[in-house]
């Protein structure tokens, strides 16, 4: 694996793990009851930022080593998820 693809792995690893974990344990303004002016009841009332990043950045680097480590060892390759037996040889 070059390293380009393996960051390009990590890029795509790490949003989908920033969109998964968004929404948990999110508190809207509607749900504190404190809407600020001017903005929708569903609105972050207490986002922080910072941990967040840090929590996504773990556990993206945990996947990614592991995706990472299966495909440099030949883990699973694709003759193994090969369903039609279209590399027989034949």
């Amino acid at each position: 694996m070059a390293i380009t693809s393996a960051l390009v792995l990590l890029a795509v690893i790490w949003f989908l793990v920033m969109f998964v974990t968004l929404p948990i344990r999110l508190r809207t303004q509607g749900d504190e009851d404190k809407i600020v002016p001017g903005t929708q009841a569903g609105a972050p009332a207490n986002f922080n930022v910072r941990r967040t990043i840090l929590i996504v950045t773990g556990i993206a680097i945990v996947l990614w080593a592991v995706i990472v480590g299966v495909i440099v060892f030949g883990g699973i390759t694709v003759r193994d998820i090969d369903m039609f037996g279209r590399m027989d040889g034949s």
